[in-house]
């Protein structure tokens, strides 16, 4: 009997003392040559987790989006099957390699790469012909699958949001709070831009993160209203700069009359929630140009930003527990607290939130 092949262009390397094989595969052949799992067979009887599937439309969304840009590391897979490698003339690690078309290849890593290919293609059938690296190993059965699972999954390290933003040139929030730094100094200085968590004896104040979200509601305005990137970042700019200067403990930092842990630890000031509100404050005047910003924000100095300032805080930025009330609920109210403290008007609606978060 005649066996039918799959050819693909190949590199053979060793690992473990075992034959591999690099291909590029085109994308229209993953549906093919990839045996799909049963999510439905116990965890104990697959090589894979389950698929995921609230994760596809994420990852697929990123392939249309950014069609000319787009870029996927290699999957893993493992082949039970006839395999043969043929080198070319001027390098035995460099050829093609021939796959039965009877065989049964399994994923081992990237089986939601996979599945968002495939869900994209369907709405652009050009992606097809374009190609993805694939390194294949002989399959060696279910114990040796399901420990590849483990060994390609439990050294990878997730990048933090905060790197993901410093390294992100298509996100508009993103690449304007960048911006926005170079023209706050105190912002850029304290900022940390590869660190989500900060220790408390930390250096940094902020994260890059953090910034970016507290800056996101102020963008999205900006983009409703059809301001220029230029003149979002001028505006925020503006305002980050107003709010350094008129508060108090960032100031007293400065001339060293407080330390960093001290602000960290006794203030709400530096707190994630603290600048998400600010950030909703920076929204309001946008959004309300009326409202002149630069003599609100100076009421920002009568605030007392202690921890310690149970009038102010408790149940909006601090919960009864005394800790950090890090929900949305919190950072609107937070919100409301500090627009009430520096004299702007708050509706009925508003005056009533701020009444029962002290219950």
């Amino acid at each position: 009997m005649v066996k039918m092949f799959y050819t693909f262009p190949a590199i053979k390397g060793i690992q473990a003392k075992e034959e591999y094989y690099t291909c590029m595969i085109p994308l229209e052949l993953l549906s093919r040559i990839f045996i799909n799992t049963d999510n439905e067979v116990p965890p104990e009887y697959r090589a894979q987790r389950k698929l995921n599937e609230t994760r596809v439309p994420e990852i697929k969304k990123y392939i249309l989006n950014n069609r000319n840009t787009y870029v996927f590391s290699a999957l893993a897979a493992s082949i039970d099957g006839h395999v043969r490698f043929v080198p070319s003339e001027t390098n035995d690690e460099i050829g093609v390699l021939q796959v039965a078309m009877n065989s049964r290849i399994l994923i081992n890593d990237g089986q939601h790469r996979k599945a968002a290919i495939l869900a994209a293609i369907e709405e652009d059938d050009a992606l097809g012909s374009e190609t993805i690296a694939v390194v294949l190993y002989r399959d060696k059965g279910l114990a040796r699958s399901q420990q590849m699972f483990t060994d390609l999954n439990k050294h990878a390290v997730t990048t933090s949001k905060s790197l993901n933003a410093l390294y992100d040139s298509k996100d508009k929030c993103s690449i304007i709070t960048k911006q926005v730094l170079n023209e706050v100094e105190f912002l850029n200085k304290y900022t940390d831009k590869e660190k989500d968590n900060l220790g408390k004896f930390s250096q940094m104040l902020f994260t890059l993160n953090n910034l970016v979200n507290a800056n996101r509601r102020t963008v999205r305005s900006c983009e409703d209203a059809g301001s220029s990137t230029d003149d979002t970042i001028r505006f925020l700019s503006k305002y980050w700069n107003f709010v350094h200067e008129n508060i108090n403990e960032w100031n007293d930092l400065e001339n060293g009359k407080i330390s960093k842990k001290e602000l960290r630890e006794n203030f709400i000031i530096t707190q994630g929630i603290t600048i998400l509100a600010l950030g909703y404050l920076s929204d309001f005047f946008f959004v309300r140009p009326e409202f002149e910003m630069g003599e609100y924000l100076k009421n920002l100095k009568k605030i007392d930003w202690s921890r310690n300032s149970i009038k102010c805080w408790l149940g909006c930025a601090i919960k009864q527990n005394g800790r950090i009330n890090r929900t949305d609920s919190g950072i609107n109210l937070t919100f409301l607290r500090i627009k009430s403290l520096i004299d702007l008007p708050i509706s009925d609606s508003e005056k009533i939130a701020l009444e029962r978060s002290k219950k």
